[in-house]
């Protein structure tokens, strides 16, 4: 059995496609696309034309690659920037018409979902509490996890309203960060997290998304995605944080001319390094575990 679907979110579309062999889903294909489909959305309450017209081309492009590895059709779940969009609806049947229909999840959904596919995984099979942070292009999920035995109790979930292209809207919108810029988009941050765990809460952190997988390949100058070697990778606090700042310093193209960034991350990942910064420090966790393996993985098991 091959299965096959697409995280539709709001800078970038990813493609998985697993077979089930010896009672787990095994990886045969993985694609990343930045399409940018969430880009102007928080200010003007749409999708743009150029965002929905390559993210349908990329879902398009995904199909075709899921039907030759096997699957017989291709699941997509979208996320915040259509949630939020007066034209999401538009969007939708345009995918759905060309073949690749979709689902627009709730941010309760996306947190969940993002938790199952981290709890699943053997890297964390030893784990007795996990938070995981999923910084995206307009929303950030943050959600705890209790196991009792086999059973996971949750105990934190939220979708927030942050995420790198919103700051890049309204609060960072210049290539070069100012410091005021940068105080005002960690207040908007803080203001909108409005929590702290007490110490040694939080468990074990695993980062969700591209904000973490671009920070270890920059690290290890990878010019080549492997994801063996950015998986289970750990990131520190500290590390981040300087991270965020030396982005911010940059340019759009001087991000895009770092060894291991991926193409068409150069607009957003300073932002979500800064997200990823301020919501360890609203766990005060000294590191996290970053995981290339996404809600999708999750949504892959969902009854079609």
């Amino acid at each position: 059995m091959v299965r096959a679907v697409a995280d539709v979110g709001s800078n970038s579309v990813l493609l998985l496609v697993s077979q089930f062999n010896g009672g787990r889903w095994e990886p045969l294909l993985e694609r990343s696309t930045v399409t940018g489909l969430g880009v102007g959305t928080k200010s003007s309450g749409l999708l743009g034309a150029v965002g929905m017209d390559a993210t349908l081309q990329t879902l398009a492009t995904y199909r075709e690659l899921a039907l030759k590895a096997g699957a017989k059709t291709l699941r997509s779940g979208a996320t915040m920037a259509v949630r939020i969009a007066t034209n999401g609806d538009d969007f939708c049947r345009r995918g759905a018409a060309q073949g690749t229909p979709i689902e627009v999840l709730t941010g309760a959904q996306e947190a969940e979902l993002g938790m199952q596919a981290v709890i699943t995984d053997p890297l964390f099979s030893k784990a007795s509490r996990i938070s995981i942070i999923d910084p995206g292009g307009h929303s950030t999920e943050l959600v705890t996890s209790d196991r009792a035995n086999s059973r996971w109790t949750t105990r934190f979930r939220r979708s927030y309203p942050i995420g790198a292209l919103g700051l890049r809207e309204a609060t960072i919108p210049t290539e070069r960060a100012t410091s005021a810029q940068i105080l005002r988009a960690v207040a908007t941050i803080d203001n909108t997290v409005g929590l702290c765990y007490r110490p040694n809460e939080c468990g074990l952190v695993v980062s969700l998304g591209a904000t973490g997988t671009n920070l270890i390949t920059i690290r290890e100058r990878m010019l080549e995605w492997d994801a063996s070697l950015v998986h289970g990778k750990q990131l520190e606090y500290e590390e981040v944080s300087r991270a965020s700042q030396w982005l911010l310093e940059m340019d759009d193209s001087e991000r895009a001319a770092i060894a291991g960034i991926e193409p068409g991350r150069e607009r957003s990942l300073h932002l979500g390094a800064l997200i990823l910064e301020r919501f360890l420090f609203a766990l005060r966790a000294e590191t996290c575990v970053v995981s290339t393996r996404g809600w999708r993985y999750a949504y892959l098991e969902l009854d079609e």
